[in-house]
């Protein structure tokens, strides 16, 4: 099923249980459906250095016309002077599936 009406929202944290509580937050509030919570390695450039910093990615499944409340949503949570803040559509899923994510947000 193509369908622009859905996207995916990614952050990151410096701790699982910081990571871990923005998505029970988010969730809480209906923002998103679901939230995957994965450790990674980022390595980014940061007042005038590179850094390498062991994160927390998190990845949120919504629907489009929550994205502007779901971004201001993160950043009064986080505690990033600039969070990473990214939204992708999704191109394709399986109806079922964006039917549930359609019904789990606010609408």
């Amino acid at each position: 099923m193509t369908n622009p009406d859905f996207i995916v929202v990614t952050t990151t944290h410096d701790a699982e249980d910081k990571a871990r509580a923005l998505a029970a937050a988010v969730l809480r509030e209906r923002l998103a459906a679901c939230a995957q919570v994965y450790p990674i390695s980022s390595v980014y450039w940061w007042d005038g250095d590179v850094r390498t910093e062991p994160e927390w990615r998190i990845d949120f499944k919504t629907r489009a016309d929550l994205s502007d409340r779901l971004t201001a949503f993160i950043r009064e949570q986080h505690t990033y002077d600039t969070p990473e803040i990214i939204g992708v559509p999704v191109v394709t899923g399986s109806s079922a599936y964006l039917d549930w994510v359609n019904t789990e947000t606010i609408g």
